[in-house]
Protein backbone atom coordinates (compact mmCIF):
# COMPACT_ATOMS: atom_id res chain seq x y z
CA UNK A 1 0.00 0.00 0.00
CA UNK A 2 1.38 3.38 -1.04
CA UNK A 3 2.07 6.08 1.53
CA UNK A 4 -0.88 8.51 1.56
CA UNK A 5 1.42 11.46 2.25
CA UNK A 6 3.55 10.54 -0.72
CA UNK A 7 0.45 10.02 -2.87
CA UNK A 8 -0.93 13.39 -1.83
CA UNK A 9 2.38 15.03 -2.70
CA UNK A 10 2.46 13.20 -6.01
CA UNK A 11 -1.10 14.23 -6.76
CA UNK A 12 -0.33 17.79 -5.72
CA UNK A 13 2.73 17.94 -7.97
CA UNK A 14 0.77 16.32 -10.78
CA UNK A 15 -2.08 18.81 -10.37
CA UNK A 16 0.39 21.72 -10.31
CA UNK A 17 2.10 20.41 -13.42
CA UNK A 18 -1.26 19.97 -15.15
CA UNK A 19 -2.34 23.47 -14.04
CA UNK A 20 0.87 25.00 -15.31
CA UNK A 21 0.66 23.03 -18.56
CA UNK A 22 -2.96 24.09 -19.12
CA UNK A 23 -2.14 27.71 -18.31
CA UNK A 24 0.91 27.72 -20.57
CA UNK A 25 -1.20 26.28 -23.41
CA UNK A 26 -3.93 28.82 -22.68
CA UNK A 27 -1.52 31.72 -22.57
CA UNK A 28 0.12 30.52 -25.79
CA UNK A 29 -3.25 30.23 -27.53
CA UNK A 30 -4.21 33.68 -26.20
CA UNK A 31 -0.97 35.25 -27.38
CA UNK A 32 -1.17 33.58 -30.78
CA UNK A 33 -4.80 34.60 -31.24
CA UNK A 34 -3.97 38.13 -30.12
CA UNK A 35 -1.10 38.32 -32.58
CA UNK A 36 -3.26 36.96 -35.40
CA UNK A 37 -6.22 39.19 -34.58
CA UNK A 38 -3.89 42.12 -33.98
CA UNK A 39 -2.24 41.52 -37.34
CA UNK A 40 -5.66 41.43 -39.02
CA UNK A 41 -6.65 44.61 -37.21
CA UNK A 42 -3.45 46.30 -38.31
CA UNK A 43 -4.13 45.25 -41.87
CA UNK A 44 -7.66 46.58 -41.60
CA UNK A 45 -6.54 49.84 -40.04
CA UNK A 46 -3.53 50.32 -42.34
CA UNK A 47 -4.37 53.08 -44.75
CA UNK A 48 -4.48 52.12 -48.43
CA UNK A 49 -2.97 55.08 -50.22
CA UNK A 50 -3.17 53.83 -53.82
CA UNK A 51 -5.53 56.07 -55.82
CA UNK A 52 -6.65 57.78 -52.60
CA UNK A 53 -7.95 61.28 -53.25
CA UNK A 54 -7.28 64.38 -51.18
CA UNK A 55 -10.92 64.42 -50.03
CA UNK A 56 -10.67 60.78 -48.94
CA UNK A 57 -7.50 61.58 -47.00
CA UNK A 58 -9.20 64.50 -45.30
CA UNK A 59 -12.19 62.32 -44.38
CA UNK A 60 -9.87 59.61 -43.01
CA UNK A 61 -7.95 62.12 -40.89
CA UNK A 62 -11.16 63.75 -39.67
CA UNK A 63 -12.64 60.40 -38.59
CA UNK A 64 -9.43 59.29 -36.88
CA UNK A 65 -8.79 56.40 -39.27
CA UNK A 66 -5.41 57.84 -40.10
CA UNK A 67 -3.15 60.80 -39.45
CA UNK A 68 -0.96 62.99 -41.59
CA UNK A 69 2.06 61.26 -40.07
CA UNK A 70 0.72 57.85 -41.11
CA UNK A 71 0.01 59.09 -44.63
CA UNK A 72 3.50 60.52 -44.94
CA UNK A 73 5.07 57.34 -43.60
CA UNK A 74 3.03 55.25 -46.06
CA UNK A 75 4.17 57.35 -49.01
CA UNK A 76 7.80 57.34 -47.87
CA UNK A 77 7.63 53.56 -47.53
CA UNK A 78 6.15 53.26 -51.02
CA UNK A 79 8.84 55.56 -52.45
CA UNK A 80 11.51 53.37 -50.86
CA UNK A 81 9.89 50.24 -52.25
CA UNK A 82 8.87 51.31 -55.76
CA UNK A 83 10.87 54.32 -56.87
CA UNK A 84 13.97 52.24 -57.56
CA UNK A 85 12.21 51.26 -60.80
CA UNK A 86 11.12 54.80 -61.65
CA UNK A 87 13.75 57.23 -60.37
CA UNK A 88 11.16 59.98 -59.93
CA UNK A 89 12.13 61.29 -56.48
CA UNK A 90 15.46 63.10 -56.44
CA UNK A 91 15.44 63.74 -52.69
CA UNK A 92 13.27 62.95 -49.67
CA UNK A 93 12.56 65.66 -47.10
CA UNK A 94 14.18 64.66 -43.77
CA UNK A 95 11.70 66.90 -41.95
CA UNK A 96 8.57 65.46 -43.55
CA UNK A 97 7.44 63.36 -40.57
CA UNK A 98 8.04 66.20 -38.11
CA UNK A 99 5.98 68.55 -40.27
CA UNK A 100 3.19 65.96 -40.46
CA UNK A 101 3.23 65.58 -36.67
CA UNK A 102 2.80 69.33 -36.31
CA UNK A 103 -0.17 69.25 -38.71
CA UNK A 104 -1.69 66.44 -36.62
CA UNK A 105 -1.28 68.49 -33.44
CA UNK A 106 -3.02 71.43 -35.07
CA UNK A 107 -5.87 69.18 -36.24
CA UNK A 108 -6.26 67.78 -32.74
CA UNK A 109 -6.50 71.35 -31.46
CA UNK A 110 -9.26 72.10 -33.96
CA UNK A 111 -7.16 74.06 -36.45
CA UNK A 112 -7.59 73.02 -40.10
CA UNK A 113 -5.71 75.35 -42.43
CA UNK A 114 -7.23 74.24 -45.73
CA UNK A 115 -8.11 71.18 -47.81
CA UNK A 116 -4.35 70.63 -48.14
CA UNK A 117 -3.86 70.38 -44.36
CA UNK A 118 -1.64 67.36 -43.68
CA UNK A 119 -1.61 66.27 -47.34
CA UNK A 120 1.70 64.94 -48.74
CA UNK A 121 3.04 66.77 -51.80
CA UNK A 122 6.21 66.64 -53.89
CA UNK A 123 7.68 69.55 -55.83
CA UNK A 124 10.00 69.79 -58.82
CA UNK A 125 13.70 70.29 -58.10
CA UNK A 126 13.77 73.73 -59.70
CA UNK A 127 11.60 75.26 -56.96
CA UNK A 128 13.41 76.91 -54.06
CA UNK A 129 13.05 75.58 -50.53
CA UNK A 130 14.87 77.16 -47.61
CA UNK A 131 15.18 73.85 -45.76
CA UNK A 132 17.43 70.78 -45.68
CA UNK A 133 16.65 69.86 -49.29
CA UNK A 134 18.69 71.09 -52.24
CA UNK A 135 17.43 73.09 -55.22
CA UNK A 136 19.51 72.17 -58.28
CA UNK A 137 17.35 71.92 -61.44
CA UNK A 138 18.95 68.48 -61.66
CA UNK A 139 22.38 69.99 -62.31
CA UNK A 140 25.57 68.84 -60.62
CA UNK A 141 26.78 72.44 -60.78
CA UNK A 142 24.28 73.51 -58.10
CA UNK A 143 24.85 70.61 -55.70
CA UNK A 144 26.98 72.82 -53.43
CA UNK A 145 25.20 76.10 -54.16
CA UNK A 146 23.99 78.11 -51.15
CA UNK A 147 20.60 77.13 -49.80
CA UNK A 148 17.98 79.60 -51.09
CA UNK A 149 17.43 82.43 -48.61
CA UNK A 150 13.69 81.76 -48.56
CA UNK A 151 11.08 79.43 -49.96
CA UNK A 152 9.68 80.11 -53.40
CA UNK A 153 6.37 81.96 -53.05
CA UNK A 154 4.45 78.88 -54.18
CA UNK A 155 6.17 76.84 -51.46
CA UNK A 156 5.26 79.48 -48.88
CA UNK A 157 1.65 79.16 -49.99
CA UNK A 158 1.75 75.38 -49.71
CA UNK A 159 3.22 75.48 -46.21
CA UNK A 160 0.62 78.07 -45.15
CA UNK A 161 -2.08 75.74 -46.46
CA UNK A 162 -0.75 72.93 -44.25
CA UNK A 163 0.70 70.76 -47.03
CA UNK A 164 3.56 68.42 -46.10
CA UNK A 165 6.49 68.54 -48.53
CA UNK A 166 7.77 64.97 -48.60
CA UNK A 167 10.37 65.40 -51.31
CA UNK A 168 11.59 66.87 -54.56
CA UNK A 169 11.25 65.29 -57.97
CA UNK A 170 13.68 64.55 -60.75
CA UNK A 171 13.32 66.50 -63.98
CA UNK A 172 14.80 67.03 -67.39
CA UNK A 173 17.94 68.93 -66.38
CA UNK A 174 17.53 72.72 -66.44
CA UNK A 175 13.85 72.11 -67.26
CA UNK A 176 14.89 70.60 -70.63
CA UNK A 177 16.62 73.76 -71.82
CA UNK A 178 20.23 72.65 -72.14
CA UNK A 179 20.40 70.55 -75.29
CA UNK A 180 18.31 70.01 -78.42
CA UNK A 181 19.12 66.27 -78.21
CA UNK A 182 18.21 65.69 -74.56
CA UNK A 183 16.35 62.72 -73.12
CA UNK A 184 13.23 63.77 -71.20
CA UNK A 185 13.52 62.97 -67.53
CA UNK A 186 17.33 62.77 -67.42
CA UNK A 187 19.43 64.96 -65.18
CA UNK A 188 23.05 64.78 -64.12
CA UNK A 189 21.99 64.70 -60.49
CA UNK A 190 19.03 62.35 -60.72
CA UNK A 191 19.64 60.08 -63.72
CA UNK A 192 16.82 58.87 -65.97
CA UNK A 193 13.19 58.91 -64.82
CA UNK A 194 11.01 56.16 -66.32
CA UNK A 195 7.39 55.88 -67.40
CA UNK A 196 5.44 53.82 -64.81
CA UNK A 197 3.24 52.19 -67.45
CA UNK A 198 6.11 50.80 -69.51
CA UNK A 199 9.50 51.36 -67.95
CA UNK A 200 11.52 51.67 -71.15
CA UNK A 201 9.25 54.48 -72.39
CA UNK A 202 9.78 58.19 -71.86
CA UNK A 203 8.02 60.01 -69.00
CA UNK A 204 8.14 63.23 -71.06
CA UNK A 205 9.41 66.40 -69.47
CA UNK A 206 10.50 68.53 -68.01
CA UNK A 207 8.32 67.84 -64.94
CA UNK A 208 8.99 64.14 -65.42
CA UNK A 209 9.41 63.18 -61.79
CA UNK A 210 6.31 65.05 -60.69
CA UNK A 211 4.20 63.30 -63.33
CA UNK A 212 5.58 59.85 -62.56
CA UNK A 213 5.38 60.24 -58.77
CA UNK A 214 1.71 61.22 -58.90
CA UNK A 215 0.87 58.50 -61.43
CA UNK A 216 2.62 55.78 -59.40
CA UNK A 217 0.97 56.84 -56.11
CA UNK A 218 4.24 57.98 -54.55
CA UNK A 219 2.54 61.21 -53.48
CA UNK A 220 -0.94 62.60 -53.07
CA UNK A 221 -0.30 65.51 -55.45
CA UNK A 222 2.69 67.11 -57.18
CA UNK A 223 3.86 70.49 -58.41
CA UNK A 224 5.50 70.91 -61.81
CA UNK A 225 6.56 73.87 -63.90
CA UNK A 226 5.97 74.67 -67.55
CA UNK A 227 7.42 76.92 -70.20
CA UNK A 228 5.98 74.93 -73.11
CA UNK A 229 4.50 71.52 -72.37
CA UNK A 230 6.40 70.69 -69.20
CA UNK A 231 3.26 70.24 -67.07
CA UNK A 232 0.89 69.10 -69.82
CA UNK A 233 3.13 66.51 -71.51
CA UNK A 234 4.36 64.58 -68.44
CA UNK A 235 0.83 64.68 -67.03
CA UNK A 236 -0.79 63.25 -70.14
CA UNK A 237 1.95 60.72 -70.89
CA UNK A 238 1.86 59.43 -67.31
CA UNK A 239 -1.93 59.18 -67.18
CA UNK A 240 -2.77 62.01 -64.79
CA UNK A 241 -4.34 65.48 -64.73
CA UNK A 242 -2.21 68.57 -65.23
CA UNK A 243 -3.21 72.23 -65.05
CA UNK A 244 -1.04 74.85 -66.76
CA UNK A 245 -2.49 78.07 -65.31
CA UNK A 246 -2.79 81.46 -66.96
CA UNK A 247 0.49 83.36 -66.72
CA UNK A 248 0.19 85.47 -63.57
CA UNK A 249 -2.11 83.19 -61.59
CA UNK A 250 0.83 81.51 -59.83
CA UNK A 251 3.98 83.36 -58.77
CA UNK A 252 7.27 82.68 -60.52
CA UNK A 253 9.53 84.02 -57.75
CA UNK A 254 11.90 81.44 -56.33
CA UNK A 255 11.60 79.14 -59.34
CA UNK A 256 14.72 78.57 -61.46
CA UNK A 257 13.64 80.22 -64.71
CA UNK A 258 13.64 79.63 -68.41
CA UNK A 259 11.58 82.56 -69.62
CA UNK A 260 9.40 85.01 -67.68
CA UNK A 261 7.01 85.49 -70.62
CA UNK A 262 5.91 81.82 -70.43
CA UNK A 263 7.05 80.25 -67.13
CA UNK A 264 4.51 79.08 -64.57
CA UNK A 265 4.15 76.39 -61.93
CA UNK A 266 1.13 74.10 -62.12
CA UNK A 267 -0.61 71.30 -60.17
CA UNK A 268 -0.36 67.64 -61.21
CA UNK A 269 -2.63 64.97 -59.72
CA UNK A 270 -4.56 61.78 -60.40
CA UNK A 271 -7.93 63.55 -60.46
CA UNK A 272 -9.26 66.92 -61.55
CA UNK A 273 -10.57 67.65 -58.05
CA UNK A 274 -7.17 66.99 -56.47
CA UNK A 275 -5.44 69.21 -59.03
CA UNK A 276 -7.95 71.98 -58.31
CA UNK A 277 -7.49 71.70 -54.54
CA UNK A 278 -3.75 72.03 -55.07
CA UNK A 279 -4.29 74.97 -57.43
CA UNK A 280 -6.24 76.76 -54.68
CA UNK A 281 -3.20 76.45 -52.42
CA UNK A 282 -0.81 77.81 -55.07
CA UNK A 283 -2.49 80.95 -56.41
CA UNK A 284 -2.16 84.44 -54.99
CA UNK A 285 -0.56 87.87 -55.23
CA UNK A 286 3.20 87.99 -54.68
CA UNK A 287 4.85 91.37 -54.11
CA UNK A 288 8.02 89.98 -55.71
CA UNK A 289 6.25 89.03 -58.93
CA UNK A 290 4.25 91.97 -60.26
CA UNK A 291 2.41 89.92 -62.88
CA UNK A 292 0.46 88.21 -60.07
CA UNK A 293 -1.33 91.49 -59.33
CA UNK A 294 -3.75 90.41 -62.08
CA UNK A 295 -4.98 87.69 -59.73
CA UNK A 296 -6.70 90.27 -57.53
CA UNK A 297 -9.48 90.95 -60.04
CA UNK A 298 -9.23 88.05 -62.48
CA UNK A 299 -8.47 85.03 -60.29
CA UNK A 300 -10.73 82.98 -58.00
CA UNK A 301 -10.28 82.28 -54.31
CA UNK A 302 -11.87 78.84 -54.60
CA UNK A 303 -11.76 76.90 -57.85
CA UNK A 304 -13.44 73.83 -56.35
CA UNK A 305 -16.85 75.44 -56.86
CA UNK A 306 -16.41 74.79 -60.58
CA UNK A 307 -16.23 71.00 -60.16
CA UNK A 308 -19.50 70.51 -62.01
CA UNK A 309 -20.47 67.04 -63.29
CA UNK A 310 -22.71 68.62 -65.89
CA UNK A 311 -20.03 71.07 -66.97
CA UNK A 312 -20.10 69.94 -70.60
CA UNK A 313 -23.75 70.75 -71.21
CA UNK A 314 -24.17 73.61 -73.65
CA UNK A 315 -20.43 74.34 -73.88
CA UNK A 316 -19.24 75.36 -77.35
CA UNK A 317 -15.88 73.68 -77.86
CA UNK A 318 -13.61 74.18 -80.87
CA UNK A 319 -11.93 71.03 -82.19
CA UNK A 320 -8.45 72.02 -83.42
CA UNK A 321 -8.31 69.81 -86.51
CA UNK A 322 -4.73 70.80 -87.31
CA UNK A 323 -3.62 68.31 -84.64
CA UNK A 324 -5.30 65.48 -86.53
CA UNK A 325 -4.06 63.52 -89.55
CA UNK A 326 -0.58 62.65 -88.29
CA UNK A 327 -1.32 59.55 -86.22
CA UNK A 328 -4.23 57.34 -87.32
CA UNK A 329 -4.54 55.45 -84.02
CA UNK A 330 -4.64 58.70 -82.09
CA UNK A 331 -7.19 60.15 -84.51
CA UNK A 332 -9.48 57.13 -84.01
CA UNK A 333 -9.31 57.43 -80.22
CA UNK A 334 -9.96 61.16 -80.36
CA UNK A 335 -12.99 60.71 -82.62
CA UNK A 336 -14.47 58.33 -80.03
CA UNK A 337 -13.84 60.93 -77.33
CA UNK A 338 -15.43 63.70 -79.39
CA UNK A 339 -18.60 61.62 -79.75
CA UNK A 340 -18.73 61.21 -75.97
CA UNK A 341 -18.33 64.97 -75.52
CA UNK A 342 -21.30 65.56 -77.83
CA UNK A 343 -23.43 62.98 -76.01
CA UNK A 344 -22.69 64.83 -72.78
CA UNK A 345 -24.16 67.99 -74.25
CA UNK A 346 -21.13 69.77 -75.70
CA UNK A 347 -21.50 71.59 -79.02
CA UNK A 348 -18.42 70.84 -81.13
CA UNK A 349 -17.15 73.13 -83.87
CA UNK A 350 -14.20 72.29 -86.14
CA UNK A 351 -11.69 75.16 -86.16
CA UNK A 352 -8.37 76.04 -87.72
CA UNK A 353 -5.72 78.54 -86.66
CA UNK A 354 -4.49 80.87 -89.41
CA UNK A 355 -0.95 81.02 -87.97
CA UNK A 356 -0.79 77.49 -86.59
CA UNK A 357 2.91 76.91 -87.34
CA UNK A 358 4.12 80.47 -87.75
CA UNK A 359 5.32 81.32 -84.24
CA UNK A 360 7.74 78.51 -83.32
CA UNK A 361 10.94 80.23 -84.40
CA UNK A 362 9.96 83.44 -82.65
CA UNK A 363 9.13 81.55 -79.47
CA UNK A 364 12.54 79.87 -79.45
CA UNK A 365 14.28 83.22 -79.98
CA UNK A 366 12.37 84.71 -77.04
CA UNK A 367 13.29 81.77 -74.80
CA UNK A 368 16.99 82.06 -75.62
CA UNK A 369 17.08 85.78 -74.78
CA UNK A 370 14.99 85.49 -71.61
CA UNK A 371 16.80 82.39 -70.40
CA UNK A 372 20.15 84.19 -70.35
CA UNK A 373 18.68 87.27 -68.69
CA UNK A 374 16.46 85.48 -66.15
CA UNK A 375 18.90 82.72 -65.21
CA UNK A 376 21.79 85.12 -64.68
CA UNK A 377 19.60 87.19 -62.38
CA UNK A 378 18.50 84.11 -60.41
CA UNK A 379 22.04 82.74 -60.08
CA UNK A 380 23.48 86.09 -59.02
CA UNK A 381 20.89 86.42 -56.25
CA UNK A 382 21.39 82.81 -55.17
CA UNK A 383 25.18 83.15 -55.06
CA UNK A 384 27.79 80.44 -55.07
CA UNK A 385 30.63 79.41 -57.34
CA UNK A 386 28.55 79.08 -60.51
CA UNK A 387 26.61 82.32 -60.50
CA UNK A 388 26.17 82.88 -64.26
CA UNK A 389 25.25 81.01 -67.41
CA UNK A 390 28.82 81.46 -68.65
CA UNK A 391 30.19 79.71 -65.57
CA UNK A 392 27.67 76.88 -65.91
CA UNK A 393 28.83 76.29 -69.47
CA UNK A 394 32.42 76.10 -68.25
CA UNK A 395 31.46 73.72 -65.43
CA UNK A 396 29.81 71.36 -67.91
CA UNK A 397 32.90 71.39 -70.12
CA UNK A 398 35.18 70.61 -67.19
CA UNK A 399 32.86 67.87 -65.91
CA UNK A 400 31.64 66.54 -69.26
CA UNK A 401 31.97 62.88 -68.24
CA UNK A 402 29.33 63.37 -65.54
CA UNK A 403 27.35 66.36 -66.76
CA UNK A 404 27.27 65.59 -70.48
CA UNK A 405 27.69 61.82 -70.93
CA UNK A 406 24.83 61.58 -73.43
CA UNK A 407 24.05 65.03 -74.82
CA UNK A 408 25.70 68.44 -74.88
CA UNK A 409 24.69 72.05 -74.13
CA UNK A 410 23.87 73.66 -77.48
CA UNK A 411 20.96 75.64 -76.03
CA UNK A 412 23.15 77.03 -73.24
CA UNK A 413 25.71 78.14 -75.80
CA UNK A 414 23.13 79.73 -78.11
CA UNK A 415 21.58 81.63 -75.19
CA UNK A 416 24.98 82.84 -74.02
CA UNK A 417 25.54 84.47 -77.43
CA UNK A 418 22.42 86.64 -77.07
CA UNK A 419 22.50 90.26 -75.96
CA UNK A 420 20.14 91.81 -73.40
CA UNK A 421 16.37 92.35 -73.60
CA UNK A 422 16.77 95.74 -75.25
CA UNK A 423 17.70 93.92 -78.43
CA UNK A 424 15.34 94.78 -81.31
CA UNK A 425 15.30 91.17 -82.49
CA UNK A 426 14.09 89.99 -79.11
CA UNK A 427 11.36 92.62 -78.92
CA UNK A 428 10.10 91.76 -82.39
CA UNK A 429 10.10 88.02 -81.67
CA UNK A 430 8.20 88.54 -78.40
CA UNK A 431 5.58 90.75 -80.04
CA UNK A 432 5.17 88.34 -82.98
CA UNK A 433 4.85 85.18 -80.89
CA UNK A 434 2.33 86.76 -78.52
CA UNK A 435 0.26 88.33 -81.31
CA UNK A 436 0.07 85.12 -83.37
CA UNK A 437 -1.06 83.05 -80.36
CA UNK A 438 -3.29 85.64 -78.65
CA UNK A 439 -5.04 88.30 -80.79
CA UNK A 440 -4.48 86.41 -84.04
CA UNK A 441 -4.64 83.01 -82.40
CA UNK A 442 -6.77 81.77 -79.50
CA UNK A 443 -8.77 84.99 -79.04
CA UNK A 444 -9.44 85.28 -82.78
CA UNK A 445 -10.68 81.71 -83.20
CA UNK A 446 -12.77 81.75 -80.04
CA UNK A 447 -14.40 85.08 -80.95
CA UNK A 448 -15.13 83.94 -84.49
CA UNK A 449 -16.91 80.74 -83.38
CA UNK A 450 -18.24 82.02 -80.03
CA UNK A 451 -16.42 79.29 -78.14
CA UNK A 452 -16.09 78.45 -74.47
CA UNK A 453 -12.94 76.36 -74.96
CA UNK A 454 -10.75 74.51 -77.44
CA UNK A 455 -9.94 70.80 -77.48
CA UNK A 456 -7.06 68.77 -78.90
CA UNK A 457 -5.15 65.57 -78.14
CA UNK A 458 -2.59 66.29 -75.44
CA UNK A 459 -0.18 63.72 -76.80
CA UNK A 460 0.30 60.59 -78.81
CA UNK A 461 1.81 57.49 -77.20
CA UNK A 462 5.17 57.79 -75.47
CA UNK A 463 8.41 56.87 -77.23
CA UNK A 464 11.33 54.64 -76.24
CA UNK A 465 13.92 56.21 -73.97
CA UNK A 466 17.06 56.89 -76.01
CA UNK A 467 19.93 58.47 -74.12
CA UNK A 468 22.13 58.55 -77.22
CA UNK A 469 19.80 60.12 -79.78
CA UNK A 470 17.52 61.88 -77.30
CA UNK A 471 13.79 62.47 -77.74
CA UNK A 472 12.92 61.72 -81.33
CA UNK A 473 9.34 60.38 -81.43
CA UNK A 474 7.89 59.49 -84.81
CA UNK A 475 4.44 60.78 -85.71
CA UNK A 476 4.31 62.44 -82.30
CA UNK A 477 1.49 64.87 -81.60
CA UNK A 478 1.65 67.48 -78.83
CA UNK A 479 -0.70 70.44 -78.46
CA UNK A 480 0.84 72.53 -75.68
CA UNK A 481 2.36 75.44 -77.63
CA UNK A 482 -0.68 77.63 -78.37
CA UNK A 483 -1.58 77.91 -74.69
CA UNK A 484 2.05 78.03 -73.56
CA UNK A 485 3.22 80.84 -75.82
CA UNK A 486 0.06 82.90 -75.34
CA UNK A 487 0.28 82.43 -71.56
CA UNK A 488 -3.28 81.06 -71.49
CA UNK A 489 -4.59 78.13 -69.40
CA UNK A 490 -4.53 74.48 -70.43
CA UNK A 491 -5.84 71.37 -68.65
CA UNK A 492 -5.03 67.81 -69.69
CA UNK A 493 -7.18 64.89 -68.51
CA UNK A 494 -6.76 61.13 -69.12
CA UNK A 495 -8.76 60.05 -72.17
CA UNK A 496 -7.74 56.50 -73.02
CA UNK A 497 -4.86 54.22 -73.97
CA UNK A 498 -2.91 53.27 -77.07
CA UNK A 499 -0.62 50.24 -76.85
CA UNK A 500 -0.97 50.18 -73.05
CA UNK A 501 0.20 53.81 -72.84
CA UNK A 502 -1.95 56.72 -71.56
CA UNK A 503 -3.34 59.39 -73.85
CA UNK A 504 -4.57 62.75 -72.57
CA UNK A 505 -7.08 65.23 -73.93
CA UNK A 506 -6.42 68.97 -73.57
CA UNK A 507 -8.94 71.73 -72.97
CA UNK A 508 -7.56 75.27 -73.32
CA UNK A 509 -8.89 78.76 -73.84
CA UNK A 510 -8.70 82.48 -73.05
CA UNK A 511 -6.69 84.08 -70.29
CA UNK A 512 -8.12 83.38 -66.82
CA UNK A 513 -10.75 80.97 -68.18
CA UNK A 514 -9.79 78.34 -65.56
CA UNK A 515 -13.36 78.18 -64.17
CA UNK A 516 -14.80 77.15 -67.55
CA UNK A 517 -11.96 74.72 -68.28
CA UNK A 518 -12.31 73.11 -64.85
CA UNK A 519 -16.04 72.58 -65.43
CA UNK A 520 -15.33 70.92 -68.78
CA UNK A 521 -12.39 68.87 -67.53
CA UNK A 522 -14.19 67.59 -64.44
CA UNK A 523 -17.30 66.70 -66.41
CA UNK A 524 -15.16 64.85 -68.96
CA UNK A 525 -13.31 62.97 -66.23
CA UNK A 526 -16.57 61.80 -64.59
CA UNK A 527 -17.84 60.70 -67.99
CA UNK A 528 -14.76 58.95 -69.32
CA UNK A 529 -13.30 57.36 -66.16
CA UNK A 530 -10.15 56.81 -68.22
CA UNK A 531 -7.56 56.86 -65.41
CA UNK A 532 -5.94 53.46 -64.71
CA UNK A 533 -3.15 52.55 -62.32
CA UNK A 534 0.22 51.81 -63.95
CA UNK A 535 1.49 48.21 -63.98
CA UNK A 536 5.22 48.94 -64.24
CA UNK A 537 5.70 46.73 -67.31
CA UNK A 538 9.35 46.25 -68.24
CA UNK A 539 8.65 46.66 -71.95
CA UNK A 540 5.75 46.53 -74.40
CA UNK A 541 4.63 43.01 -75.28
Amino acid sequence: MRNRKTTWRENTHMNCRMFLRINIIGITIFLLSTLILGSDMLKKNKIEIEEMTVMEMQDAMKSGKTTSKQLVEAYLERIKKIDKKLNSIIEVNPDAIAIAEQMDKERAAGKIRSMMHGIPVVIKDNIDTADKMKTTAGSLALMDAPTPKQDAFVVQKLREAGAVLIGKTNLSEWANFRSENSSSGWSGRGGQTRNPYILDRSPCGSSSGSGVAAAANLTAVAVGTETDGSVVCPSSINGIVGIKPTLGLVSRSGIIPIAHSQDTAGPMARTVSDAVVLLNAMVGVDSKDSITSQFSNKGEKDYTKFLNKDGLKGKRIGVVRQYFGRNSSLDALMEENLKKLEKAGAILVDVEFPHFRDFGDDEYEVLLFEFKEDLNKYLAERGGKYDSLEKLIEFNKQNADKSMPYFKQEIFEKAQEKSDLNDAGYKLALMTSKTLTQAKGIDLVMDKHKLDALVAPSNSQSWLIDLISGDNPRQYVGSSSLAAVSGYPNITVPSGFLNKLPIGISFFGRAFSEPTLIEIAYSWEQLSKARRKPKFLETYK
